[in-house]
C-alpha cells in the first residue's frame, strides 16, 4: 500500500514537472509571479491579481482572434484599429444617431466581422500577402474611426459601460468576458471543422487544398473570426474607459501577436492553442503590473519587458528543438538523452528568474524610506513638455523627501487606467494624473476615490470623478494668445496654416479651439489649411513641406506645440522668421532657443516644470491631510525676442 502511494506521488510530481518543462510560457509565467511576489509585497494581493486580470483582458481577447489567423499561417495587424472602429460605431450610433443600444452593439460586432471579411477577401481572392492586406485595413479602420468621431472621444452608453464594472462588487466583468472568449477559442480550435481546417492550412496549405478543403472560403471565416474578437475587445476596452476613443488600442496588435507567440504558437502556422495565448497575455500583464509596483523607470520598463519576452520565447524554442531531436529509443542512453534537454530547460528557467529579479532590483528606484509615496501618471514622456513636467515634479519630490514614482501612459488611455489601478492597489498616499483623456481617466480615479487616495489632476482635468485640485494652464487662453500674436505680426492680413496635434487629444482640441476663436477677430486672415502632425517634429516637417507645395503664398504658421513648429521652421528654410512667422506652443528649451535665434517668431510658454512642481506640492499637502485649493492656475506667457532672455 505504501509502495503504491509512493508511486502515485512520484507519478504526480513527474507529471507536474513534465507539464512545466513542456510549456516554456507557463514556466516563465510562474517564474515571473514568484519573482514579483518576492520583490513587492503588494503584488500577491487579491485586488492586485484582479487588476492583472483586467489589464490582460483586452490583449487576451484580441490575441484569441489573432490565434486563429496565426495557426493558419497568416497575420493580422489590423485588430487594434478594428477594435477602435467597432467601439466608435457603437458609441456614435447609440448616441448621435439615436439607435437602440442592442442594435448598436450588433452594428459594432458586424463592423468587426466586415473588416475581417475584407481582410480575408484581399488575402484569399486578391492574393495580397496577409501582412499587406491587414496593414492596409489598420490604416483604413483607424481613419474611419477618426472620421466618424471627428477626432473626439464619444461617451459610451451606460447600459454597455457596465461591461467595465464588477459582479458582486469584486469580480471584474472584463475578466469574465476574457474567460468566455478563451473557452470559445478552445472549442473552435479543438472541436470544430473550421478549427481543424486552420491547423491543416497552417501546416501545409497546398496539401489542405488537395485534400478537398476550400481554403479560400476557410480563410474568409478565419479572418472574420479575428474581426469578431477584435470588436468584442473594442467594446470591453471602451466600457472600461466609459468612452469610445478614436485613437484607442494603438499598438495592441503587436501585443496580441506577442501573446500568441509567447504562448507557443508558430508564425509559420500549424501550431497554437487558446491556453497558451492566455498565458502569453498574462505574462505581458504581470510584467507591466509588477514593474509599475516596483517603481521601475518608465523607460527601462520597455527594455525589461522586451528582454523577458525574448527569453520566454527562447525557452520555448529550445524546448521544441530538444523535443524534435532524435534520441535513443530505450535504456540508459535514452534516459541520458532526456536529462540533457531537461537540465537545459531548468537552467534557462533559472536564467529567466535571475534576469527578472536582477533587472527589477537594479532598475528599481526603491523606496527612499519615507512614509509618503506618490504616484504620477503622465500622458506621454515622448514629448519635451512632459519630460520637463517630470523634471519639475522630481525636483520638488526630492526637496520634500517624497518617494515619487512616474509612469508613462504613451498616449494610451487604457494603459493609463491600468497604471492608476496599480497605484491604488499599491496603496500610495496620493496620485497625480495628467490625463490622456479626461473622460477615460474617470473610472480609475473613482477607484482611487473609493480607497480614500487624493488625486491631483495636472494640466488637464478629470471628468466624473473627484480630484483634490487641478493644477493647469489654460490651453484655450493660450490658443487665443497665439492667434493674437500671429495676427498682430501679420498686420491683420495674410494666409496661414495650422499644424494640429494628435487627433482626439484634449490638448489639440483646446489649443485649436482657442486659436480658432481668437483668429475670428481678424477677418483679413485666411486659414488656408489645417492638418494633423501628431505633435511630432518629423511629421511637422513632412506635413508643412506638402502644404507649401499645395498652398502658395503662405504668410504665417501656427503649430499646436513647439515640436511641430520646429518641423515647420525646417520646411520653410530661410523664409522662417523673415518672410513667414511661425508661432509654437509649450515654451520647450528647443523652442526658446529657436525664438532666441529668430527662426521661431513666438511660443506660448506653459512653464511645464512649474506645473510639475506645484502638482507634487499639492499632492503632498493632500496626502498629509492639509487643505489645498480647488484650482491652481499656472499662467501662460508669450515668448518673443523681446522677452526671451527671461526664459533662456
Amino acid at each position: 500500500m505504501a509502495t503504491e502511494t509512493l508511486k502515485r506521488d512520484t507519478g504526480g510530481a513527474t507529471s507536474l514537472r513534465r507539464v512545466l518543462l513542456d510549456n516554456g510560457a507557463l514556466s516563465a509565467l510562474i517564474v515571473l509571479v514568484v519573482a514579483m511576489s518576492l520583490l513587492s509585497g503588494d503584488f500577491l494581493t487579491t485586488q492586485n491579481l484582479l487588476n492583472v486580470g483586467v489589464q490582460a483582458a483586452v490583449t487576451a481577447i484580441l490575441a484569441f482572434g489573432v490565434t486563429f489567423v496565426i495557426v493558419s499561417a497568416g497575420i493580422d495587424l489590423s485588430v487594434g484599429s478594428v477594435a477602435a472602429l467597432s467601439a466608435t460605431v457603437l458609441a456614435w450610433s447609440a448616441t448621435s444617431q439615436g439607435v437602440p443600444v442592442w442594435l448598436a452593439v450588433i452594428l459594432a460586432v458586424a463592423t468587426g466581422i466586415a473588416c475581417g471579411f475584407v481582410n480575408g477577401l484581399l488575402v484569399s481572392y486578391g492574393k495580397l500577402p496577409p501582412f499587406i492586406a491587414t496593414l492596409a485595413m489598420l490604416s483604413v479602420a483607424r481613419g474611419l474611426s477618426l472620421v466618424i468621431s471627428q477626432g473626439s472621444p464619444i461617451a459610451f452608453p451606460d447600459s454597455v459601460s457596465h461591461l467595465g464594472d464588477t459582479v458582486g462588487g469584486w469580480l471584474p466583468v472584463p475578466v469574465i468576458v476574457m474567460i468566455a472568449m478563451g473557452l470559445v477559442t478552445a472549442v473552435v480550435l479543438g472541436r470544430t471543422f473550421i478549427g481543424r481546417s486552420m491547423y491543416a492550412i497552417g501546416g501545409n496549405e497546398e496539401a489542405a487544398r488537395l485534400s478537398g478543403l476550400r481554403v479560400k472560403r476557410q480563410k474568409l471565416v478565419i479572418y472574420g473570426l479575428s474581426g469578431l474578437f477584435a470588436a468584442v475587445a473594442g467594446i470591453v476596452l471602451a466600457s472600461r474607459l466609459v468612452s469610445a476613443q478614436p485613437q484607442a488600442a494603438q499598438g495592441y496588435e503587436l501585443d496580441a501577436i506577442a501573446a500568441v507567440v509567447i504562448g507557443g504558437a508558430s508564425l509559420a502556422g500549424g501550431v497554437g492553442k487558446a491556453s497558451g495565448t492566455l498565458i502569453g497575455a498574462l505574462i505581458l500583464a504581470v510584467l507591466r503590473n509588477g514593474l509599475n509596483l516596483l517603481s521601475v523607470s518608465a523607460f527601462w520598463q520597455q527594455v525589461v519587458i522586451g528582454v523577458v519576452i525574448a527569453l520566454a520565447v527562447l525557452l520555448d524554442t529550445l524546448r521544441r528543438k530538444a523535443g524534435a531531436t532524435p534520441g535513443a529509443s530505450s535504456g540508459a542512453s535514452g534516459a541520458a538523452g532526456r536529462k540533457g534537454p531537461r537540465a537545459l530547460k531548468i537552467a534557462l528557467a533559472a536564467v529567466v528568474a535571475a534576469a527578472v529579479i536582477g533587472a527589477v532590483s537594479f532598475f528599481n528606484s526603491g523606496s527612499s524610506g519615507t512614509t509618503t509615496k506618490v504616484g504620477m501618471s503622465l500622458s506621454t514622456l515622448n514629448n519635451p513638455f512632459f519630460v520637463q513636467m517630470k523634471e519639475g515634479a522630481q525636483a520638488e519630490a526630492d526637496k520634500a523627501g517624497v518617494d515619487l514614482t512616474v509612469t508613462d501612459a504613451q498616449n494610451d488611455a487604457s494603459q493609463q487606467s491600468n497604471q492608476l489601478q496599480n497605484f491604488t492597489g499599491e496603496g500610495v498616499k496620493s496620485i497625480i494624473v495628467n490625463p490622456v483623456d479626461s473622460d477615460a481617466a474617470g473610472p480609475a480615479v473613482r477607484g482611487a476615490n473609493k480607497s480614500d487616495i487624493p488625486v491631483v489632476a495636472a494640466d488637464r482635468g478629470v471628468n466624473k470623478a473627484e480630484t483634490a485640485t487641478l493644477v493647469a494652464s489654460d490651453n484655450v487662453a493660450g490658443g487665443k494668445l497665439a492667434a493674437k500674436t500671429l495676427a498682430d505680426k501679420l498686420g491683420g492680413k495674410g494666409k496661414i496654416v495650422v499644424l494640429q496635434g494628435t487627433a482626439g487629444t484634449s490638448a489639440s482640441r483646446e489649443r485649436g479651439q482657442g486659436f480658432a476663436e481668437g483668429i475670428k477677430a481678424y477677418p483679413g486672415i485666411d486659414v488656408v489649411a489645417k492638418q494633423p502632425a501628431d505633435f511630432d517634429r518629423t511629421k511637422g516637417l513632412d506635413v508643412m513641406t506638402n502644404l507649401l507645395q499645395s498652398h502658395k503664398g503662405v504668410t504665417g504658421v501656427f503649430a499646436e506645440n513647439d515640436e511641430m513648429a520646429l518641423g515647420a521652421v525646417k520646411a520653410l528654410g530661410d523664409r522662417a522668421g523673415k518672410d513667414v512667422p511661425v508661432v509654437g506652443f509649450d515654451g520647450t528649451p528647443d523652442g526658446i532657443k529657436a525664438v532666441e535665434a529668430g527662426t521661431l517668431y513666438a511660443s506660448v510658454a506653459q512653464q511645464p516644470k512649474e506645473l510639475g512642481r506645484i502638482a507634487v506640492l499639492n499632492a503632498v499637502r493632500a496626502a498629509r491631510g492639509k487643505d489645498v485649493r480647488e484650482t491652481v492656475m499656472v499662467p501662460v506667457k508669450i515668448v518673443t525676442s523681446k522677452n526671451v532672455e527671461d526664459f533662456s
